[in-house]
Protein backbone atom coordinates (compact mmCIF):
# COMPACT_ATOMS: atom_id res chain seq x y z
CA UNK A 1 0.00 0.00 0.00
CA UNK A 2 1.59 3.94 -0.97
CA UNK A 3 1.73 6.46 1.25
CA UNK A 4 -1.31 7.96 -0.60
CA UNK A 5 -3.15 5.44 -0.51
CA UNK A 6 -2.82 4.73 3.36
CA UNK A 7 -4.25 8.73 3.99
CA UNK A 8 -7.33 7.80 1.74
CA UNK A 9 -10.17 5.47 1.73
CA UNK A 10 -10.81 3.41 -0.90
CA UNK A 11 -13.06 5.29 -2.72
CA UNK A 12 -11.06 8.53 -2.46
CA UNK A 13 -8.49 6.33 -3.61
CA UNK A 14 -9.88 4.91 -6.79
CA UNK A 15 -11.61 8.82 -7.40
CA UNK A 16 -7.89 10.18 -6.92
CA UNK A 17 -6.81 7.70 -9.35
CA UNK A 18 -9.32 8.02 -12.61
CA UNK A 19 -9.49 12.07 -12.37
CA UNK A 20 -5.87 12.06 -12.54
CA UNK A 21 -5.45 9.74 -15.79
CA UNK A 22 -8.62 12.22 -17.27
CA UNK A 23 -7.18 15.20 -16.46
CA UNK A 24 -3.63 14.42 -17.82
CA UNK A 25 -4.90 12.58 -20.55
CA UNK A 26 -4.12 8.95 -19.88
CA UNK A 27 -7.97 8.34 -20.34
CA UNK A 28 -8.66 10.53 -23.43
CA UNK A 29 -12.69 11.52 -24.76
CA UNK A 30 -14.62 8.85 -25.56
CA UNK A 31 -12.76 6.02 -23.54
CA UNK A 32 -14.69 3.57 -21.73
CA UNK A 33 -13.82 2.64 -18.42
CA UNK A 34 -13.15 -0.39 -17.74
CA UNK A 35 -14.41 -1.07 -13.93
CA UNK A 36 -12.28 -4.93 -13.49
CA UNK A 37 -8.87 -3.81 -14.52
CA UNK A 38 -9.18 -0.52 -12.72
CA UNK A 39 -10.50 -2.12 -9.45
CA UNK A 40 -7.40 -4.50 -9.75
CA UNK A 41 -4.79 -1.66 -10.26
CA UNK A 42 -6.09 0.40 -7.32
CA UNK A 43 -6.45 -2.80 -5.32
CA UNK A 44 -10.01 -2.78 -4.29
CA UNK A 45 -13.47 -4.31 -5.17
CA UNK A 46 -15.70 -3.23 -7.42
CA UNK A 47 -17.69 -0.83 -5.30
CA UNK A 48 -15.45 1.81 -4.16
CA UNK A 49 -14.60 2.06 -8.06
CA UNK A 50 -18.44 2.39 -9.37
CA UNK A 51 -18.28 4.85 -6.26
CA UNK A 52 -15.81 6.96 -7.28
CA UNK A 53 -16.89 6.76 -11.25
CA UNK A 54 -20.46 7.78 -9.80
CA UNK A 55 -18.79 11.00 -7.72
CA UNK A 56 -16.74 11.53 -11.23
CA UNK A 57 -20.19 11.54 -13.26
CA UNK A 58 -21.61 14.42 -11.01
CA UNK A 59 -18.62 16.37 -11.79
CA UNK A 60 -19.35 15.42 -15.71
CA UNK A 61 -15.93 14.06 -16.14
CA UNK A 62 -17.79 10.81 -17.09
CA UNK A 63 -21.33 9.63 -18.08
CA UNK A 64 -22.62 6.21 -18.68
CA UNK A 65 -24.40 4.86 -21.64
CA UNK A 66 -26.59 2.23 -22.25
CA UNK A 67 -24.93 -0.83 -23.40
CA UNK A 68 -21.61 0.78 -23.05
CA UNK A 69 -20.81 1.79 -19.53
CA UNK A 70 -18.64 4.59 -18.38
CA UNK A 71 -17.28 6.84 -20.78
CA UNK A 72 -14.68 9.66 -20.55
CA UNK A 73 -16.44 13.10 -21.27
CA UNK A 74 -14.45 15.59 -23.30
CA UNK A 75 -15.11 19.35 -23.19
CA UNK A 76 -15.66 20.84 -26.29
CA UNK A 77 -16.11 24.23 -27.48
CA UNK A 78 -19.58 25.41 -25.65
CA UNK A 79 -18.85 23.53 -22.34
CA UNK A 80 -15.05 25.12 -22.05
CA UNK A 81 -16.54 28.67 -22.80
CA UNK A 82 -19.67 27.51 -19.66
CA UNK A 83 -16.97 26.80 -17.52
CA UNK A 84 -15.14 30.49 -17.91
CA UNK A 85 -18.35 31.89 -17.61
CA UNK A 86 -18.71 30.32 -14.26
CA UNK A 87 -15.25 30.86 -12.98
CA UNK A 88 -15.79 34.70 -13.97
CA UNK A 89 -18.34 34.59 -11.83
CA UNK A 90 -16.99 32.71 -8.53
CA UNK A 91 -12.82 33.57 -9.08
CA UNK A 92 -14.54 37.76 -8.78
CA UNK A 93 -15.74 36.62 -5.78
CA UNK A 94 -13.14 34.70 -4.04
CA UNK A 95 -10.83 37.50 -5.28
CA UNK A 96 -12.79 40.25 -3.06
CA UNK A 97 -13.10 37.93 -0.52
CA UNK A 98 -9.73 36.95 -0.33
CA UNK A 99 -8.63 40.48 -0.37
CA UNK A 100 -9.09 42.10 3.19
CA UNK A 101 -6.92 38.83 4.72
CA UNK A 102 -4.03 39.19 2.20
CA UNK A 103 -0.45 40.15 3.45
CA UNK A 104 2.59 42.45 2.36
CA UNK A 105 4.39 39.29 2.24
CA UNK A 106 1.38 37.67 -0.47
CA UNK A 107 1.22 41.11 -2.10
CA UNK A 108 5.20 40.47 -2.67
CA UNK A 109 4.90 36.73 -3.57
CA UNK A 110 2.07 38.06 -6.18
CA UNK A 111 4.60 40.37 -7.75
CA UNK A 112 7.05 37.59 -8.10
CA UNK A 113 4.58 35.52 -9.46
CA UNK A 114 3.42 37.99 -11.96
CA UNK A 115 7.34 38.99 -13.17
CA UNK A 116 7.99 35.45 -13.59
CA UNK A 117 4.61 35.46 -15.85
CA UNK A 118 6.23 38.26 -18.11
CA UNK A 119 10.09 37.12 -18.08
CA UNK A 120 8.64 32.97 -18.77
CA UNK A 121 6.03 34.38 -21.66
CA UNK A 122 9.40 36.94 -23.19
CA UNK A 123 10.78 33.01 -23.74
CA UNK A 124 7.81 31.85 -24.62
CA UNK A 125 7.32 29.07 -22.04
CA UNK A 126 3.75 28.04 -22.48
CA UNK A 127 3.88 25.61 -19.59
CA UNK A 128 5.42 27.54 -17.45
CA UNK A 129 3.64 30.74 -18.14
CA UNK A 130 0.20 28.95 -17.49
CA UNK A 131 2.10 27.55 -14.33
CA UNK A 132 2.67 31.13 -13.02
CA UNK A 133 -0.79 32.10 -13.87
CA UNK A 134 -2.52 29.24 -12.17
CA UNK A 135 0.04 30.22 -9.05
CA UNK A 136 -0.99 33.79 -9.20
CA UNK A 137 -4.31 33.33 -8.59
CA UNK A 138 -4.02 30.29 -5.83
CA UNK A 139 -1.54 32.46 -4.23
CA UNK A 140 -4.84 35.31 -3.79
CA UNK A 141 -6.94 32.35 -2.70
CA UNK A 142 -4.89 30.94 0.05
CA UNK A 143 -6.33 33.97 2.11
CA UNK A 144 -10.00 33.06 1.04
CA UNK A 145 -11.87 32.36 4.21
CA UNK A 146 -14.74 30.00 2.44
CA UNK A 147 -12.16 26.63 1.61
CA UNK A 148 -15.28 25.54 -0.18
CA UNK A 149 -15.40 28.18 -3.16
CA UNK A 150 -11.62 27.57 -3.66
CA UNK A 151 -11.59 23.83 -4.00
CA UNK A 152 -14.68 24.33 -6.44
CA UNK A 153 -12.59 26.94 -8.48
CA UNK A 154 -9.88 24.73 -8.52
CA UNK A 155 -12.05 21.44 -9.34
CA UNK A 156 -13.04 23.83 -12.71
CA UNK A 157 -9.66 24.42 -13.82
CA UNK A 158 -8.62 20.95 -13.59
CA UNK A 159 -11.44 20.53 -15.65
CA UNK A 160 -10.45 22.85 -18.00
CA UNK A 161 -6.48 21.88 -17.65
CA UNK A 162 -8.15 18.97 -20.15
CA UNK A 163 -8.63 21.23 -23.03
CA UNK A 164 -5.08 23.19 -21.90
CA UNK A 165 -3.27 20.45 -22.52
CA UNK A 166 -4.36 20.03 -26.26
CA UNK A 167 -2.70 23.75 -26.77
CA UNK A 168 -5.32 25.68 -27.71
CA UNK A 169 -6.24 27.77 -25.12
CA UNK A 170 -2.64 30.12 -24.91
CA UNK A 171 -3.00 33.50 -26.82
CA UNK A 172 0.28 35.23 -27.05
CA UNK A 173 -1.79 38.00 -27.96
CA UNK A 174 -4.02 38.31 -24.42
CA UNK A 175 -1.11 37.04 -22.31
CA UNK A 176 0.55 40.76 -21.89
CA UNK A 177 -3.15 42.62 -21.38
CA UNK A 178 -3.67 39.03 -18.40
CA UNK A 179 -0.28 40.33 -16.87
CA UNK A 180 -1.34 44.20 -16.99
CA UNK A 181 -4.87 42.83 -15.06
CA UNK A 182 -2.82 40.59 -12.88
CA UNK A 183 -1.04 44.17 -11.89
CA UNK A 184 -4.30 46.18 -11.57
CA UNK A 185 -5.50 43.74 -8.99
CA UNK A 186 -2.66 43.89 -7.03
CA UNK A 187 -3.02 47.83 -7.11
CA UNK A 188 -6.82 47.29 -6.00
CA UNK A 189 -5.40 45.07 -3.26
CA UNK A 190 -2.94 47.17 -1.90
CA UNK A 191 -5.19 50.29 -1.85
CA UNK A 192 -7.99 48.41 0.00
CA UNK A 193 -10.64 48.96 -2.57
CA UNK A 194 -14.29 48.51 -1.77
CA UNK A 195 -15.54 44.26 -2.51
CA UNK A 196 -17.55 45.52 -5.50
CA UNK A 197 -14.52 47.30 -7.21
CA UNK A 198 -11.71 43.96 -6.63
CA UNK A 199 -14.89 41.36 -7.77
CA UNK A 200 -16.09 43.28 -10.71
CA UNK A 201 -11.98 43.77 -11.90
CA UNK A 202 -11.37 39.80 -10.80
CA UNK A 203 -14.74 38.78 -12.47
CA UNK A 204 -13.83 41.13 -16.03
CA UNK A 205 -10.29 39.50 -15.93
CA UNK A 206 -11.67 36.04 -16.63
CA UNK A 207 -14.39 37.45 -19.10
CA UNK A 208 -11.51 38.93 -20.89
CA UNK A 209 -9.84 35.57 -21.63
CA UNK A 210 -13.54 33.70 -22.71
CA UNK A 211 -13.39 36.91 -25.30
CA UNK A 212 -10.12 35.99 -26.19
CA UNK A 213 -11.09 32.38 -27.14
CA UNK A 214 -13.83 33.60 -28.79
CA UNK A 215 -12.19 35.73 -30.83
CA UNK A 216 -9.65 33.18 -31.69
CA UNK A 217 -12.21 30.72 -32.56
CA UNK A 218 -14.56 32.81 -34.78
CA UNK A 219 -11.11 33.56 -36.83
CA UNK A 220 -10.29 29.92 -37.27
CA UNK A 221 -13.90 29.09 -38.22
CA UNK A 222 -14.30 32.03 -40.69
CA UNK A 223 -14.26 30.67 -44.41
CA UNK A 224 -11.00 31.40 -46.50
CA UNK A 225 -11.75 33.46 -49.74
Amino acid sequence: MTKKQSKMNKRQYAYHVIRSRIVDGTYTSGQRLVIDQIAKEVQSSHIPVREAIHQLESEKLIEYRPNVGAIVIGINKESYMQNLEVLAVLEGYATALSAPHITEETIEQLQNVNTQMERYLKEYEIDKVSEMNRLFHYTIYQSCPNTNLTETIKQLWERLDIVRKNGFTFFPQRTPHSIGEHEQLIELIIAREPFDTIERAARLHKLNTLRAFQERHNLQEKPTK
